[in-house]
């Protein structure tokens, strides 16, 4: 096991020497799952073959870099976080007069597209601008182009329907052999864009950041760096969105609670909006 664990460090620290991109305060658990997975697959017998493998096969290396990446998404996922939100904080949003949302991590944009969805039907969407980012450039120019597969339709019309949808779900897409196409008005308020949580710093400074079922896959001390690129990037009052699995700790400098339930905290401050 201990040699494993100094094989997995090495295949770690390569990937970050030729990548840039680096994952050695992942969870390991999470990380050894996927890498063994590469290792059947590519039929190798130890992490040391696959790190030999990566530094001269870059196909390999681009796979195990999608192995890496978290692409487990849906649309209005928790249904009852996004019903928070609307209920909660779009009240304190309307007063703003533009608003920024940052959704880190995005994938392949679904609960961005849901942010834009649920926005237009508030009234916000004129005066708001929604930055989806990923560390994966494939994942995202998939998001881009806003086409999403028919057999998931519905059930992303139930999870809708369960977040306080005002409409009938379908007249956001329209139905081709591609699969469902997402209007391009919801794409026009959405900025796709490659940016990695462990090595990149803030770009903008947001009233909503949503970053839900990513930190799971962080240990402690890489969580805490991402908390406080999340503070540099709020603006006071800001609201920040975890999923139902993350937490924030009570002590925190940075947050207060706000909806503990649906894991929704503000950014703390003496001057409210």
């Amino acid at each position: 096991m201990e040699k494993e664990e100094i094989e997995l460090d090495l295949l770690l620290t390569a990937v970050y020497r030729i990548t840039g991109y680096d994952f050695r305060q992942y969870m390991r658990s999470s990380l050894m799952r996927r890498v063994q997975n590469r290792l059947s697959r590519e039929k190798l017998l130890t992490i040391t073959g696959l790190t030999e493998r990566i530094i001269y096969d870059e196909d390999v290396l681009h796979k195990l870099l999608r192995d890496f990446s978290i692409n487990v998404t849906e649309m209005f996922r928790d249904p009852s976080f996004f019903k928070a939100f609307r209920e909660e904080v779009v009240p304190v949003l309307r007063k703003l007069p533009e608003i920024r949302v940052w959704h880190a991590g995005c994938s392949t944009g679904e609960e961005a597209y849901s942010m834009a969805i649920l926005l237009e039907e508030e009234g916000l969407a004129n005066k708001t601008k929604i930055y989806a980012t990923d560390m994966n450039d494939i994942v995202l120019e998939k998001a881009a182009g806003g086409v999403i597969p028919l057999p998931k339709m519905q059930a992303y019309t139930k999870n809708y329907l369960a977040a306080g949808g005002k409409r009938s779900f379908s007249e956001y897409y329209t139905a081709d052999s591609n699969g469902a196409v997402l209007h391009s008005t919801l794409l026009e308020n959405i900025v796709f864009a490659q940016h990695n949580l462990v090595t990149d710093g803030s770009f903008n400074e947001f009233h909503v950041i949503i970053c839900r079922n990513v930190l799971i896959y962080f240990n402690f001390e890489l969580q805490q760096q991402v908390y406080n690129l999340f503070n540099e990037s709020l603006s006071a009052g800001g609201f920040l969105g975890l999923g139902s699995k993350e937490t924030i700790r009570s002590d925190s400098a940075y947050f207060e609670n706000f909806n503990t339930q649906e894991k929704l905290f503000r950014k703390k401050s003496s001057v409210p909006y």
